[in-house]
């Protein structure tokens, strides 16, 4: 009897210990796929920005919007500046999501630095900018790559400007930076794209006829969405399933031809590219500048007092 109780026990504690197991695997599993999720673009290209200057996000957020960027015109070696990120939309407008139901568009973007340039690190941040970038998780595009930020998504109508702290580099530490004019690059997108990274396509598109013909029935789908036929002109049925919250523009007896929309466009986000300039400022330079701005206002002063002086004696000499 306690050869079968023990065997029991065995029993019950394997079981126990896979389940944990399997639950542990379940929530690595979760947490990778969640910490995925905004930045497809990291794992399928090493760089963001192609050789034609297009930034890769464009690959799946089809429609052109704007996007801006502002940042200092000169900095100093060293120093944390803001870079600010626009993403102007629209805030009544609302995105079809993976459900189908109608949400909030989220935003996201990725700002290209130049070679040496990099997020701050929050040690050096100032209390007004820790405030402003409060609840935005800003990360390095990789490891090789920490001069390219990306973030998001995150939520867009609290995040139509998201201010990126960054840290100047110091020439006289890194030998391969110098005091030049440089280029920033910066790609923002607001809501959902239209093709995911594998290549299939979203939600958030156009169903289009795949047939000529004319719409013979429209059927409601018991889990959302409708059931298009199309009668051809031999007779033959073709039927298109259109998902849930996409909204229909035809109706029972409408014409079709091949690829003529049979519903609305439901995207109303897009993608945006735009790039600026930054100057690394020598502080020698600006010194430089100082003392001769100096030198000229008092060679000035001098000529003025001097030209004084001679005019004095000129009246004098006439007096005489």
């Amino acid at each position: 009897m306690t050869l079968n109780y023990v065997l029991k026990f065995c029993k019950k504690i394997n079981v126990l210990a896979c389940t944990l197991f399997s639950l542990c695997i379940l929530i690595t599993y979760n947490l990778s796929a969640a910490q995925a999720f905004p930045i497809y673009a990291q794992q399928a290209y090493e760089n963001p920005r192609e050789a034609t200057g297009r930034i890769v996000c464009a690959n799946c957020h089809l429609a052109q919007k704007p996007a801006e960027i502002e940042v200092p015109q000169a900095v100093l070696p060293n120093t944390i500046f803001e870079a600010i990120v626009k993403i102007p939309y629209d805030s009544q407008d609302k995105q079809i999501l993976g459900s189908g139901t109608k949400g909030s568009l989220n935003v996201g973007a990725v700002v290209i630095l130049p070679k040496g340039f990099k997020l701050a690190p929050n040690s050096r941040l100032s209390e007004e900018l820790k405030a402003k970038t409060k609840g935005v998780y800003i990360q390095p595009y990789s490891t090789a790559q920490d001069n390219i930020l990306v973030v998001g998504p995150i939520a867009g109508d609290k995040h139509k400007e998201i201010i990126f702290p960054i840290l100047s580099p110091d020439p006289s530490k890194d030998k391969s930076v110098a005091f030049l004019k440089y280029p920033v690059f910066v790609g923002a997108n607001r809501g959902r794209g239209q093709v995911y990274p594998t290549g299939e396509k979203s939600n958030n598109n156009t169903i289009n006829a795949i047939a000529n013909g004319r719409i013979s029935n429209i059927q409601n789908l018991e889990k959302g969405g409708y059931e298009v036929s199309i009668s051809k002109n031999n007779d033959d049925i073709i039927k298109e399933t259109v998902p849930k919250g996409l909204e229909l523009k035809i109706k029972i007896g409408d014409k079709v031809v091949v690829e003529q929309p049979l519903t609305k466009d439901p995207n109303v986000g897009g993608f945006g590219q735009s790039e600026t300039e930054i100057v690394l400022q020598s502080p020698a330079r600006i010194q430089g500048m100082i003392a001769f701005f100096v030198a000229v206002t008092i060679s000035q002063i001098f000529f003025v007092l001097k030209k004084k002086q001679w005019e004095k004696v000129q009246a004098a000499e006439i007096n005489f």
